[in-house]
């Protein structure tokens, strides 16, 4: 099967490209890398010229006059010229709605390129987009990572890219992709629950792992528990970090023999990775019902997760043993967890050990493939 992947979000699609090409398919993946982040493309769309010297200059005026980023035009523009190596494929999956990242009306007319001269297309709803964001506008969760901006009206700056999201121009792109779709496929319970009801929704996927590089470690306490809490201030509303660090100060206090507690924000990585390992229990986030992808590498490699793991998680995977801390948004509740952690070692190797089992059965990216490709066949 010759499999087109348009898109990339924390790695997804290039460990789903690993699997199917492990599974003997033809897998092309087009994207910028995640911005940032760098991963692998077979044809990358990064901005090149207009992120650079005088143009990026040019680009840093115009956002700061209209709030518009010419980079996009770029991305957009260094698709097209691809259009005529992206035909006859079997599968296309998009990784969001707008899995080029340019301006609504040309996204518009380059997927609809892509629809045209491909036979069947699917998305993934892995991320933010029109469907999550109007569920958590619309308060339907029991708890979302909205909820530090309704109670804070002033934190519009960490979230303002969220209402990208449902503006009129991304509605009408939002209705064309469903239209085109044969299903959508969402990564984990975060974004199932907002299709639940949606009739072009085919079910769940977890996340794909690629587990040769993450050997796990039984987390053996010969002195204190390492705990361990990595801060990412744009996202630090979102994750709830203010819990954790909350919860760890009363921690620190209440058990300065017992716990070590690790918080780390700008250290380089391979110092971050030295104290990464050396934790028993990694600090993830609250706002969740399900686990990302550094919740799963850190559950792979034997940690204990702070992280979302829901009633609904549970039933849906059939799991009657933890494998990972449900991370409520009340700090009592954090500090009771971990309290019975400290005071129960044994359960950290517990859970540690069920992590592991689970990532193996679940998240195996050859396993994770084989479900993706039952789903686009089916």
């Amino acid at each position: 099967m010759r499999i087109l992947l348009i898109g990339e979000y924390s790695r997804l699609h290039n460990s789903l490209k690993e699997g199917l090409q492990a599974l003997g398919h033809e897998v092309t993946l087009v994207s910028d890398g995640d911005a940032f982040k760098n991963y692998p493309s077979d044809y990358l769309i990064a901005p090149k010229y207009t992120t650079k010297g005088i143009l990026n200059m040019g680009r840093q005026v115009i956002f700061r006059m209209f709030k518009h980023d010419i980079s996009y035009w770029e991305r957009g523009i260094r698709f097209y010229k691809l259009l005529s190596k992206l035909k006859g494929y079997d599968v296309v999956q998009l990784i969001n709605e707008a899995p080029i990242k340019t301006v609504p009306i040309f996204e518009k007319y380059l997927l609809g390129k892509i629809f045209n001269q491909n036979k069947k297309a699917f998305l993934l709803c892995c991320g933010i987009d029109y469907t999550v964001v109007r569920y958590m506008l619309d308060k339907k969760p029991r708890y979302s990572l909205m909820d530090p901006y309704f109670k804070d009206k002033r934190l519009i700056p960490e979230y303002r890219y969220i209402f990208d999201y449902v503006t009129a121009s991304h509605k009408k792109l939002h209705r064309f992709v469903y239209a085109k779709i044969k299903g959508v496929i969402a990564s984990d319970m975060d974004y199932a629950l907002p299709l639940k009801e949606n009739d072009k929704f085919i079910g769940l996927i977890g996340n794909p792992v690629v587990l040769n590089n993450l050997i796990y470690t039984i987390p053996y306490i010969n002195d204190k528990i390492v705990i361990f809490l990595g801060i990412n201030r744009w996202t630090y509303n979102q994750k709830g970090i203010f819990y954790f660090e909350q919860a760890l100060d009363i921690i620190r206090k209440k058990y300065p023999e017992k716990a070590e507690i690790v918080i780390s924000e700008t250290l380089p990585y391979n110092e971050y990775i030295k104290v990464y390992d050396k934790a028993h229990i990694l600090m993830d986030q609250v706002y969740a019902y399900d686990q990302g992808y550094n919740a799963l590498e850190a559950m792979a490699k034997g940690k204990v997760v702070f992280t979302g793991a829901e009633t609904e998680f549970m039933q849906h995977y059939k799991l009657t043993q933890r494998v990972a801390v449900n991370a409520l948004p009340d700090v009592n509740s954090i500090v009771n967890e971990l309290s019975y952690l400290i005071e129960n070692p044994g359960e950290i190797i517990a859970i540690s050990k069920n992590a592991r089992d689970f990532i193996d059965s679940e998240h195996d990216y050859i396993i994770a493939a084989q479900k993706y490709l039952e789903k686009w066949e089916n």
